[in-house]
């Protein structure tokens, strides 16, 4: 079983920036796959970054390519999330998240995601 927890999050101004960490525990060497996905009030989960970690392939949404950025760390079992140039419609409840790959993908749904963190809070005024 994987535990993960997440930090950071926050309130900040459009145009401004955060950095989101997730700490991964337990059996972390069968999630050959890490990630972020996050939830707007009324809307579905939806991925933000899939990493295929024994890769590192990355995968970004489209709406937060070339504003995010992950990072890994594998030796400590560390996911991060630097997000910059934030808009209102990035407000949401951000999960970190993990599961084993299928094939060599993590392109799998999100219902398929095994391992969910609690969740932070980012917050973006206008």
């Amino acid at each position: 079983q994987v535990h993960l927890k997440e930090a950071g999050g926050g309130s900040v101004q459009d145009g401004g920036s955060l950095t989101l960490s997730c700490t991964a525990s337990g059996d972390t060497y069968r999630s050959t796959c890490m990630g972020w996905f996050r939830q707007a009030p009324g809307k579905e989960r939806e991925p933000v970054v899939k990493v295929y970690t024994p890769s590192g392939r990355i995968e970004y949404a489209d709406s937060v390519k070339d504003r995010f950025l992950v990072s890994q760390d594998r030796g400590r079992n560390t996911i991060d999330l630097q997000m910059s140039n934030l808009l209102p419609e990035d407000t949401a409840t951000y999960y970190c998240a993990a599961s084993v790959s299928i094939g060599a993908k993590c392109d799998h749904e999100t219902s398929l995601w095994t391992a969910w963190g609690q969740g932070t809070q980012v917050t973006v005024s206008s």
